[in-house]
């Protein structure tokens, strides 16, 4: 049985750049996207964390220079990307404004998913705006992404998005409404495939490849996409973009293809902290912290009470209670030496000491796994 889109808390939507801007006259489908937006300000207004990884910057800049068709040199679509992601940003905010949602972008580079501390900031960048309930807006930074280091395609993009978000389902809207035994444009009796519950080698051989001048992905991107999300513990689906209220027929159990995953987001990021990571250093923390800890609190500096270690924000260190036993593992907030100077101090210390508002927590529950090494847990 598939799952449904109502009983998702926190959704990525992906929209390529052949669904948002027309390929003849080079402008954003206003009426397409207006219907999209109206889907996204739905699933808003009944609680849902709706993030927004948004192609087409490009394929707007060049509308906006009038640049010529075919290939461009890196530098043209570097600054094409330049031109491109102000009308994005703008047309973004207006549709989602227009039912009272705000909206807030952010542009990544690979290296900001695949650094730890800068995965962080982009990570703590994105829980914020949820928490003041705007919807994430995200693109692939083109004004300085080269061949070398870039993704080259959304659908990778927004499943690292959607993991490093840990959103439990990731919906990539798409020239065609799901996954095929083989290519339909090539074969009339392939068959669409409503459910994949594990990524075989016979899965992966059924991708196809491009369909249009804006797009840069393919099925085969959007199976690697599926294996990046499912094994973060994010759902996925494909299904049509080309139809208006494409969120709203998904709902209504319209045809896609889901792609689903054993884990949660949670528990799969904590078994990536337990067993994964190499520990930098310990915290020591009293007795009232441990309690705290056990009972799903996050640790806060005035809990620590000793610090071991040469450890960078964002490490995994290991976490002991005072009679040294290990109570679990987490990634830190703060750089050794920042850990050092306010070790049991009270959050409006921090502030004081440091000179700048820090993060509240020494390390977020959502960085944190209690139990022994190995062990993952609720935490």
């Amino acid at each position: 049985m598939a799952p449904r889109l109502e009983n998702f808390r926190r959704i990525v939507v992906k929209v390529g750049s052949s669904l948002l801007v027309d390929s003849e006259a080079g402008e954003v489908r206003a009426s397409w996207l207006a219907a999209l937006a109206a889907d996204i300000a739905r699933l808003h207004g009944r609680g849902c964390e709706v993030l927004v990884v948004s192609s087409g910057s490009i394929a707007l800049g060049r509308s906006r220079l009038r640049l010529p068709r075919g290939p461009l040199k890196l530098e043209e679509s570097q600054a094409a990307a330049a031109v491109g992601q102000i009308a994005l940003a703008r047309i973004w905010s207006e549709v989602l404004g227009a039912h009272g949602v705000s909206a807030g972008q952010i542009l990544v580079t690979l290296q900001d998913t695949e650094e730890r501390r800068r995965y962080l900031n982009a990570r703590s960048t994105i829980a914020k705006l949820l928490e003041w309930r705007a919807v994430p807006v995200i693109n692939e930074n083109d004004t300085v992404a080269t061949a070398e280091i870039r993704y080259g395609d959304n659908d990778r993009l927004a499943a690292r998005v959607a993991t490093m978000a840990s959103a439990d389902l990731l919906v990539l809207l798409s020239d065609i409404d799901g996954l095929y035994t083989a290519p339909p444009a090539q074969d009339p009796n392939a068959r669409l495939i409503p459910v994949v519950e594990s990524i075989t080698a016979d899965i992966e051989g059924m991708a196809g490849s491009a369909a249009s001048e804006f797009s840069r992905g393919g099925m085969k991107t959007k199976i690697e996409a599926a294996k990046i999300a499912t094994t973060g513990g994010t759902h996925m689906l494909i299904a049509s973009g080309k139809i208006e209220h494409p969120l709203a027929a998904i709902a209504n159990g319209g045809r896609c293809t889901w792609f689903l995953t054993p884990a949660n987001p949670v528990t799969s990021r904590k078994r990536w902290i337990a067993g994964s990571l190499e520990p930098k250093g310990t915290l020591t923390i009293d007795a009232g912290a441990v309690s705290a800890l056990r009972a799903g609190k996050s640790l806060l500096p005035a809990g620590v009470i000793r610090v071991d270690g040469q450890f960078a924000r964002g490490d995994a260190v290991v976490v002991r209670g005072p009679d040294t036993d290990e109570i679990g593992r987490g990634l830190v907030a703060y750089d050794a030496d920042d850990a050092e100077r306010i070790k049991g101090r009270s959050s409006p210390d921090v502030a004081v000491i440091l000179g700048m508002s820090g993060r509240a927590e020494m390390i977020h529950r959502d960085d944190l796994v209690i139990g022994p090494a190995g062990v993952t847990s609720a935490g």
